[in-house]
């Protein structure tokens, strides 16, 4: 698995967008029982923070131990640094399993093996993911360009999974239709572009050309924002949903 998120850990964990209510209140309606959880690449604990005020207790994992530091601190989440396809005690057993915004990072088999060993008989197994935002008007155009013209070389290969709604990567389970959910974010023109900074393909193309990006835009977002302090975004949410 590539960390390319340790060296902005924390404008990670401030600037990322969160997942919708919506999302948890299905999750939790469709778990039988609310033990134990397990977040897996759980970054900056955002999904680990909202499990825990259900689970009795919750794992959350990452290879980043700058990405655990910037996590809530709470009495029932145990954070370990740990790779998704590092084995652990089979003991250690979930009666839900998520990875957010994550899988496309990991080696699919070695990662479902844990997944098979570690997730209760009657246990739910959630991939959680996010594409590329979109707005209305022109600032639509300008954030399009820059993704898919400017940033498009400096994207790992990995990225394509999201591109395709992770309806391209295996999935070894037996699948649960879920809810079609929305993910709005509304955000200043300082919140988009601290986002836009967080992208991998933005770091990647600062180490190759020696200067961020986000300067060739920047005057276009500002023009295209029109009179409000705060525009929508959405996020198109990716969800897949399984059981053994």
């Amino acid at each position: 698995m590539k960390d390319n998120f340790s060296n902005h850990a924390a404008d990670y964990a401030k600037f990322r967008p969160t997942y919708p209510q919506e999302l948890y209140v299905y999750l939790f309606d469709i778990v039988q029982q609310k033990s134990k959880a397990w977040d897996v690449a759980t970054g900056n604990g955002q999904v680990a923070f909202e499990l825990s005020k259900v689970f009795d207790e919750v794992l959350a994992t990452d290879l980043s131990a700058k990405q655990l530091a910037e996590a809530p601190q709470l009495k029932n989440i145990i954070y370990r640094v740990q790779t998704a396809e590092e084995r652990f005690d089979d003991n250690e057993q979930f009666d839900l399993i998520t990875v957010a915004q994550a899988i496309h990072w990991f080696d699919f088999d070695a990662f479902y093996k844990q997944v098979k060993h570690h997730l209760k008989p009657d246990g739910i197994f959630a991939v959680i993911g996010y594409s590329v935002l979109e707005t209305l008007g022109e600032l639509n155009t300008v954030i399009q360009h820059f993704y898919k013209v400017i940033t498009d070389p400096y994207w790992d290969p990995e990225r394509k999974y999201l591109d395709e709604n992770y309806k391209s990567i295996p999935f070894p389970f037996k699948e649960i239709e879920p809810p079609k959910l929305t993910m709005p974010i509304y955000w200043t023109v300082e919140e988009l572009l601290n986002y836009l900074n967080t992208w991998s393909a933005v770091k990647h193309y600062e180490k190759a050309n020696g200067k961020n990006p986000l300067r060739l835009i920047q005057d276009d977002v500002y023009k295209h924002w029109g009179a409000r302090e705060k525009r929508e975004f959405n996020f198109p949410l990716l969800l897949r949903v399984g059981k053994l």
